[in-house]
């Protein structure tokens, strides 16, 4: 969430004392005048985030093994919030309750989203709602399931039931965009038929800043172009020279820390900010080394800056 500092308000009570502002003198009037403006622009540039969450499937490698250890680490960085995957969500649950990270989100089997799997869907949402989930996510579609435009308009009829499934329980669905959504096709893209067919009163978007720009498009210009239909937002920097593509090929190396590649991350949070995006989820698919490692320079990076 993002926080904007009521410096103006203060500096004009600091200025009369907690007088009534009709008996402030008419110095005192011209001086509060000329500073609330600038306290105000100050307030404006020096927004940060509250809170910051962390998609778990950056730890997929070593959350099995020691879930607990891996989830107190990720806490003692100084994330309070987390998106976990349904795989492994029965696995981890009784270690996640024994901290303070909130379970604010959950990538869905995408598998469940096919026909025939209306019974499990609605099982999982359910399951979803009771653990206290405030968001379901369709994560992915595989390249055999996507077919064209014609694949894509199938798949939004699709989720425009599951939406009304699970605005019915409680919960928002969201999409997660991979680099695909964004080929030209036909004088238009995937992305953009999905999110004209789908009703944006039960489906919104999980909007991953870094497969928007390997798919060659600025992730500010969709977060405008989309405000309040983008709850929830994936955060994480790419590799300078990673080519534009229309797939998930992408070398390991061009998924980098927040903060250290090429992306604009001052002016994606800014736009996030004003389109109302309520949580924001560092996700790295692929880390040099320790995962542990780097979620904290990514946590450290957003946990300063501002914008």
């Amino acid at each position: 969430m993002v926080v904007a500092k009521g410096r103006a308000a203060d500096a004009v009570r600091s200025l009369c004392h907690n007088q009534a502002m009709t008996s402030c003198s008419r110095r005192t009037f011209l001086k509060t005048s000329a500073v609330a403006p600038a306290a105000m622009s100050l307030a404006n540039a020096a927004d940060s985030l509250r809170t910051i969450g962390v998609q778990l499937y950056t730890v997929r490698r070593v959350i099995p093994e020691k879930p607990l250890d891996t989830l107190k680490a990720i806490e003692a960085l100084g994330y309070s919030e987390c998106e976990a995957t349904q795989d492994s969500l029965d696995k981890i649950w009784p270690s996640l309750k024994q901290t303070k990270l909130s379970a604010v989100s959950l990538h869905m089997n995408s598998a469940i989203f096919s026909p025939g799997k209306e019974d499990q869907l609605q099982a999982a949402i359910d399951n979803a709602k009771q653990r206290g989930f405030e968001y379901v996510v369709c994560p992915y579609r595989l390249p055999e399931e996507r077919e064209g435009l014609e694949g894509i308009r199938q798949l939004a009829a699709r989720l425009n039931v599951a939406g009304e499934k699970s605005k019915a329980a409680g919960v928002r669905l969201c999409y997660h965009n991979h680099a695909f959504e964004f080929e030209p096709i036909e004088g238009t893209t995937p992305f953009e038929t999905l999110l004209r067919e789908t009703n944006p009163e039960t489906v919104s978007l999980e909007l991953d800043v870094f497969w928007v720009s390997v798919g060659g498009h600025d992730p500010v210009d969709i977060i405008n172009h989309h405000s309040k239909r983008i709850p929830l937002l994936h955060l994480k920097d790419k590799a300078l020279g990673t080519p534009v593509q229309y797939n998930q090929s992408v070398p390991r190396t061009a998924f980098k820390e927040v903060g250290s590649g090429v992306l604009d991350f001052p002016a994606i949070l800014r736009a996030a900010g004003q389109a109302g995006v309520k949580h924001y989820f560092v996700e790295q698919d692929e880390t040099p080394a320790d995962p542990i490692a780097s979620l904290r320079q990514s946590y450290e990076y957003l946990h300063r800056v501002t914008f």
